[in-house]
């Protein structure tokens, strides 16, 4: 990684002292890399790994057209590429990362969690959400998190470590495959949208995430062809990493996990506002918008007695309304529940009223869905556990 503001090894510099540090996991330690895959390598890289295997550069075309263009890495049936070396391009190219431990139904179907378990041992997961006119991908780029909010299932797993490209990438891959392959309830169809909402902190494993960002958006064979307008890159508020995205000059979506509409009441939900504080990140974010012209989405987890008051609403606005353009969405989300937390979702009245609050006050903001909730495959309720 380029940039000494996001070391490969944590969230910000500075990120073991001070007032914040990542919550790791009692399994974080030297894990070794994953696998270095297609997905991983430059074009030169490719290149290079082809002569060595005695093959000319435009087999690599061939086997990008493979794996971008029709998700597959069975290179034994690649039956444009020499017999005799099919078994060994697939050893070099495409080593498996991930690999399926249980698939988890809901939603009559059209909603799907995989538990991936990955070359190390580590779990992960993703969810694959179908709806009648977009299918969207759920992802993960890190094991685990290193956040530490309370009333998050991921945060408190801890960070293990951050994905691979690679790693990254094969989750849509798969999910790829499995829409155009009508294994999702509804036929054949086309995955259309990527969110990094699963599993890790995004701006913790920049370089990884943005790799795999350009070749999700990138039309086949250079990628998997996904508009960058409908990705949705999450994070709860690293502002070097939003500064940072704002100038790829990249479309995507930036999501900022919020919570809680002043520093007092944030310092106890999310662990990083002791780093950047609300007006950092809404500084961030609202900037974010002026270089991207794509308007900002709020995450906000409503629970019940915490943050979901008429003053919470009402702060809220005022802060957003603070800089005078309509820059943000807000999408207030009924907290899921994770075992063993005393934070609760907020009253169906609670929440009505805070809608109002913010409609009434110009502010876009739309309750959000809760789907995967009985599969524990909702915001937030991502452990990675075995069933």
């Amino acid at each position: 990684m380029t940039s000494p503001e996001i070391p490969e090894t944590g969230i910000t510099e500075g990120g073991t002292e001070g007032a914040f540090r990542d919550v790791l996991s009692k399994d974080h330690a030297k894990r070794g890399k994953p696998p270095v895959h297609f997905a991983d390598m430059t074009d030169e890289e490719r290149i290079a790994k082809a002569a060595d295997l005695g093959l000319p550069k435009f087999r690599v075309k061939q086997l990008a057209n493979h794996y971008y263009g029709h998700f597959d890495v069975n290179a034994a049936e690649f039956t444009d590429f020499p017999a005799a070396k099919r078994e060994e391009a697939a050893a070099a190219f495409f080593p498996r990362l991930i690999t399926e431990v249980t698939r988890q139904v809901a939603d009559n179907g059209t909603t799907i969690k995989t538990l991936w378990r990955l070359f190390d041992g580590s779990l992960i997961e993703s969810v694959l959400m179908r709806y009648p006119t977009r299918t969207t991908l759920c992802i993960s780029s890190q094991v685990g998190c290193g956040m530490g909010c309370p009333f998050c299932a991921t945060g408190q797993l801890g960070l293990t470590r951050n994905m691979s490209a690679g790693e990254i990438l094969e989750q849509v891959r798969v999910a790829a495959k499995m829409m155009r392959d009508g294994e999702v309830a509804g036929g054949p169809g086309r995955l259309s949208n990527i969110v990094f909402m699963g599993m890790g902190e995004p701006m913790g494993n920049y370089r990884s995430v943005l790799s795999a960002v350009r070749q999700i958006s990138a039309l086949p064979p250079e990628g998997f062809g996904i508009s960058a307008r409908n990705i949705t890159v999450s994070t709860v508020g690293v502002v070097s990493g939003i500064r940072k995205l704002a100038a790829e000059g990249l479309p995507v979506r930036l999501a900022v996990s919020l919570h809680a509409p002043s520093d007092e009441l944030r310092d106890e939900l999310v662990p990083m506002n002791k780093r950047f504080n609300t007006t950092a990140v809404l500084d961030a974010a609202h900037d974010y918008w002026l270089a991207s012209k794509r308007r900002v989405s709020i995450e906000y987890a409503l629970m019940r007695g915490i943050n979901d008051q008429a003053e919470h609403a009402r702060l809220l606005a005022k802060r957003l309304n603070h800089y005078g353009d309509d820059w943000a969405h807000v999408n207030p989300i009924p907290l899921n529940p994770i075992e063993g937390s005393k934070w609760t979702a907020s009253k169906p009245e609670d929440e009505a009223r805070f809608l109002e609050i913010l409609h009434s006050a110009g502010i876009t903001a739309t309750l959000r869905d809760t789907r995967g909730q009985d599969i524990d495959g909702a915001c937030g309720q991502l452990a990675a556990k075995e069933r």
